[in-house]
């Protein structure tokens, strides 16, 4: 009896142990998808080596659980069709061991210590970027291909390599085979002119610049390549014929003399001091480096003895790389800047001398908020420690109180309005608000929402076109958009807008913008907690504007994705009386506010919630949705742990990765048919 009971713990402490390993390697997976297949990382490089950690532990714990699937037996991502032709490595491009200690520096010195004679450590700096192979045939360099696998094959880009400066098209010494492999990436002040380019045309910016270095590199254009000033260090031998080279210092001395650019900064050591010593000194001077580094390498310099002790299938067991912790720069606060959102919340933000992390210069962070500050005690004249959270938003850690001048005073954001002078309201939670509607300030932010892609889309309706006409009082609301017309003449006289051909092409788009879905208007609004999602439900649900303002808040509260909270303040929104003046406005300018309802042929999906994603053969989504809406189904934009089922097509990105983390159906569009079929 005791021995059943006692097996009966065990399996249960097993079970547990398993969904423990099967939910790590999920969000591993996912988060490999991100960065390496889209250059989209969520979350920091400290967050995801926590999560390789803690696989790791529970895997050495327990090996009987380990699976050829696991990221622990795995090298990067996988290679994309999409951005070149397939290729075999000759050499596979393995990762390295992570480390975070100098313990664990100190038992990889003392291993190879115990297993090799007398070896030497060279110590070097580990490039933040994406690995590139190059082979060269006969002195001419013909082939360079990405990562990919690590193990198979990665893309050939050798088109686009050709327009890296860095890189060699021809080598002095015609070796009948001559492969090395290296890190493309970008400098500080290249990165610093692609965003600056980026944000001239209107278009996205490069979270950093191994983002945009990777995101380059896979262009279709190779003339991006060379416009964008890509670099490269090589930092390996992966195999010659035709010479002898015995040790890795020996490689780089030969690339050198054919005119490579190799990882100049790298040190020769013997013991376990001296390594130490040179991690060190590379991590003090990373801050003065005009590219970025995550970490230094450790390598055996011997090839022989790398060829002793081989590697694993994920990683060479001759080398390992120190990760260096976040970054984190001490600066001095200048200002804090209050700005009025759309919805009258004031936000404060640290203004500071400007510094460099993780690749870009950061010299604004926000301060959240009131009690963010008291929190903090941070003052103005302070000396503040700034970092990047998930290497993306700059925010502030602390201050160092002991650097504080004397006559430093405590931030209060006060009581009136930084814009309007109005009087400000504190909500429920910490925020401030202006509470004037008609703050300047709050109808710019609000038509700047009403116009942007999520709403309305209005191509060309910039923010400077926005605030010239807030200025000369053609705007006051959203709707005046819709009017501007009857002033065409006016505003090409003024040159508010610019010329007769730039005024019509902006008068044209924003006349094409009223045949718009009504989700798209909806969201423009601006109501508290309704954005595209919840617009979209709502629209879903009562198809027009008028039904949802003849609508109760029970009943606008039963609609998916609407809570209590948000139920309430879209009922009071159409029940405002100045906001029912701008409806009516609207509504006079023909703005679409209403769509045809789709006969809902039967209940079938009742209760269901379906993600698109990817291309479908033999529809497009839009009608897919419409087939699950007829259904009584909801064809949701975004995956979560409610989603039912998850329809892929080809192609499919990140939201089947995270319907695959968070162990939600996926079915193929054939099977998605026969679902329907069945009814």
């Amino acid at each position: 009896m005791v021995t059943g009971l006692f097996i009966c713990i065990v399996g249960e402490i097993m079970d547990d142990i398993k969904k423990q390993i099967d939910e790590l390697k999920k969000k591993i997976l996912y988060h490999n998808d991100l960065y390496y297949n889209q250059d989209n990382p969520e979350i920091e490089d400290a967050q995801y080596d926590e999560l390789m950690r803690q696989l790791k532990k529970l895997e050495a714990e327990n090996p009987e659980l380990i699976t050829k699937d696991s990221p622990t037996q795995k090298v990067g991502g996988m290679a994309k069709r999409e951005a070149g032709v397939l290729v075999k490595h000759d050499v596979p491009m393995l990762s390295l061991q992570d480390v975070f200690s100098a313990e664990e520096v100190e038992t990889f010195v003392d291993n190879m210590q115990k297993e090799l004679d007398n070896p030497e450590f060279v110590v070097e700096e580990k490039i933040d970027g994406l690995s590139l192979a190059l082979r060269y045939v006969d002195g001419e360099l013909k082939l360079a291909v990405t990562r990919g696998d690590g193990v198979v094959q990665g893309e050939d880009v050798t088109a686009n390599a050709m327009q890296i400066k860095d890189i060699k098209k021809k080598i002095k010494e015609k070796l009948p085979y001559f492969e090395v492999r290296g890190e493309v990436y970008m400098t500080r002040e290249a990165f610093s002119l692609v965003n600056e380019k980026q944000e001239l045309l209107g278009k996205r910016l490069f979270a950093n610049p191994r983002n945009c270095a990777a995101g380059t590199l896979r262009q279709l254009d190779s003339k991006i390549i060379k416009e964008r000033n890509l670099s490269m260090f090589i930092f390996n031998l992966q195999k010659v014929e035709g010479i002898e080279l015995k040790s890795h210092t020996q490689a780089y001395e030969f690339m050198h003399k054919q005119g490579m650019k190799i990882i100049h900064s790298y040190k020769v050591c013997k013991t376990k001091k001296e390594v130490l010593q040179a991690i060190e000194e590379i991590g003090n001077r990373r801050g003065d480096l005009d590219y970025d580094i995550d970490g230094a390498v450790v390598k055996i310099n011997d090839f022989a003895q790398r060829e002793k002790l081989g590697a694993t299938s994920k990683v060479p067991k001759w080398a390992i790389a120190y990760k260096y912790p976040p970054e984190e720069k001490e600066t001095k606060l200048l200002n804090i800047e209050l700005s009025v959102g759309r919805t009258g919340r004031i936000t404060p933000t640290a203004v500071f001398e400007p510094v460099w992390l993780c690749g870009t210069k950061v010299e604004r962070a926000t301060l959240h908020n009131q009690d963010f500050i008291d929190d903090l005690d941070i003052r103005i004249g302070d000396t503040i420690k700034v970092y990047k959270s998930g290497e993306i938003i700059p925010k502030v850690r602390c201050v160092i109180k002991e650097k504080r001048p004397q006559d430093s005073k405590p931030f209060i954001i006060g009581d009136t309005c930084p814009v309007c002078n109005a009087h400000t309201i504190h909500d429920d939670k910490a925020d401030i608000r202006c509470s004037n509607p008609h703050c300047p300030a709050q109808i710019e932010r609000w038509i700047i929402n009403f116009v942007g892609r999520d709403a309305m889309d209005i191509k060309g309706f910039g923010m400077m076109y926005i605030k010239t006409l807030i200025e000369n009082g053609y705007l006051k609301d959203p709707a005046d958009i819709y009017y501007l017309h009857n002033y065409r003449d006016e505003l090409i006289a003024k040159g508010l807008i610019g010329k007769e051909k730039n005024t019509d092409k902006l008068l044209n788009a924003i006349e094409k913008s009223k045949q718009n879905a009504p989700w798209r208007l909806l969201t423009g609004l601006g109501i508290l907690n309704i954005g595209k999602s919840a617009s979209r439900s709502l629209i879903n649900h009562f198809h027009s504007f008028d039904d949802i303002a003849k609508a109760t808040e029970e009943e606008i509260k039963q609609v998916a994705d609407i809570g209590e909270i948000s139920a309430k303040l879209v009922y009071e929104f159409f029940h405002d009386e100045e906001n029912i003046a701008l409806l009516n406005k609207l509504k006079e300018a023909n703005v679409n506010m209403a769509e045809e309802k789709t006969e809902k042929t039967s209940d079938k999906f009742q209760g269901l919630t379906f993600v698109l994603t990817g291309t479908l053969e033999t529809m497009g989504r839009s009608e897919a949705s419409e087939i699950i809406q007829s259904l009584g189904g909801k064809a949701s934009g975004s995956v979560s742990k409610k989603t039912s089922y998850v329809i892929a097509g080809a192609n499919a990105g990140s939201k089947l990765t995270k319907a695959e983390s968070l162990g939600v159906k996926i079915i193929t569009e054939q099977e998605f048919l026969a679902m329907v079929k069945e009814n």
